[in-house]
C-alpha cells in the first residue's frame, strides 16, 4: 500500500515545497494521520493526471466533490454529474475519475487511529456509511454542499489553528461529516452494473496481490477464503466463483491456492523463517495444516522443497 510519504511526494511534484512541509507539525503517531486538501489545487499540482490520490490506500477519505466525474467502487459504477460527497474505506478499493477539467472540491484523509481518539467512541468499521456492501457516494443538492463546505472550512480553519485542543474538534466536525452522508438517501439510480463481471475479477486479483509480498513473519494474511473475498466484495460467494471461472478457467480457491504456494515457496526458498512462522504468515493456524496444504499442491513437504 501506498505510503503518506509517497504521497505527498506525489502532490509536490515539481514544486518547491517539501513533502513535510505539508504535515501539520503537531501531527504525531500516537493520534493518528490527519489532513485536508483542496482538489483544485492538487489536481494543479499533479498536472493533470486523472486519477486523484489515496484510491485503494490505507485510509478513510471523506469528499467533498465538484465536477463530472466517475467514481468504480468494488463492482459498481458510479456516474457523478454535478456534487457528490464520496466516503472511501481502505477495504474497498476504488477508483476517482474526472471527467472534464472544471474540478473542485475539497477532501480528507485520516486513519483509523485518528478518529477512534474520539470520546464518542465510533467504530469506522461498523458505520453503515463504511460497510463493504454500502452506497458510500451521495448526490447534494446546492443547498447541501453549501452545508458540507461549511464543515469542511471549519476543519481547514482550525489545523491551521494554535489551539491546543484543535484534534478534538477535528474529530467532532468529522463525524459530523459521518452523519451528515448517512442521513443523505444513496444515489441508487446512478450505479451501474455493466460489465461487472469483469469488474469483480479485476478486483478480485488486486486485493489478492497486494497482500503480498509478505514482508515479515509477524505480517499476517487478511484474506485467505474465497468467502473472504466475496465479503469484502459485496458479493455472493458463487457469485465470485462463477465470474472467475468463466475468466480465469479457475475458481477462488484455486486462484488463491496458486498464489499462496507462490509466496510459500519464495520464503522457504529466500528466508530463514522457520517453517511455523511461514505458515502462520500465511494465514494458517496450525503448521500441520500448511504441511499438508503444500504437499497437496506440490507433492512435497515444505522442508523438503527448502533443501
Amino acid at each position: 500500500m501506498k505510503s503518506l510519504d509517497s504521497f505527498y511526494q506525489d502532490i509536490t511534484q515539481g514544486s518547491a515545497v517539501t513533502p513535510h512541509s505539508l504535515l501539520p507539525n503537531d501531527i504525531q503517531k500516537e493520534i493518528g494521520h490527519f489532513n485536508v486538501f483542496d482538489i483544485k489545487e492538487i489536481l494543479e499540482r499533479l498536472q493533470g493526471k486523472s486519477i486523484m490520490p489515496y484510491d485503494r490506500r490505507a485510509y478513510y477519505k471523506i469528499s467533498l466533490i465538484k465536477g463530472k466525474n466517475r467514481a468504480e467502487y468494488a463492482d459498481k459504477i458510479i456516474e457523478i454529474d454535478q456534487y457528490a460527497l464520496l466516503f472511501a474505506t481502505p477495504k474497498i478499493p476504488y477508483n476517482y475519475l474526472p471527467q472534464d477539467i472544471n474540478q473542485s472540491g475539497q477532501f480528507c484523509v485520516f486513519t483509523n487511529e485518528f478518529l477512534s481518539k474520539n470520546k464518542s467512541g465510533i467504530e469506522l468499521d461498523a458505520l453503515p456509511i463504511f460497510a463493504s456492501d454500502g452506497y458510500p457516494v451521495f448526490q447534494l443538492s446546492e443547498k447541501e454542499v453549501i452545508e458540507v463546505e461549511l464543515i469542511f472550512n471549519k476543519i481547514k480553519k482550525e489545523i491551521n489553528s494554535d489551539y491546543v485542543y484543535k484534534y478534538d474538534l477535528i474529530r467532532n466536525y468529522v463525524a459530523e461529516l459521518i452523519h451528515f452522508g448517512q442521513k443523505l438517501q444513496p444515489i441508487t439510480a446512478l450505479y451501474s452494473k455493466h460489465n461487472s463481471a469483469a469488474r469483480v475479477s479485476s478486483l478480485f486479483a488486486e486485493l489478492l496481490e497486494r497482500q503480498f509480498p509478505i514482508e515479515s513473519p509477524h505480517q499476517r494474511l487478511e484474506l485467505r477464503t474465497a468467502k473472504d473475498f466475496a465479503n469484502r466484495l459485496s458479493v455472493h460467494v458463487n457469485h465470485l466463483n462463477k465470474v472467475l471461472k468463466e475468466n480465469s478457467g479457475k475458481t477462488t480457491t484455486e486462484l488463491i491456492s496458486s498464489r499462496l504456494i507462490s509466496e510459500a515457496k519464495i520464503l522457504l526458498k529466500q528466508t530463514d523463517w522457520n517453517i511455523s512462522e511461514i505458515a502462520y504468515s500465511l494465514g494458517f493456524e496450525e503448521l500441520a495444516h500448511f504441511s499438508n496444504f503444500f504437499k497437496k499442491q506440490t507433492s512435497i513437504t515444505p522442508l523438503a522443497f527448502r533443501v
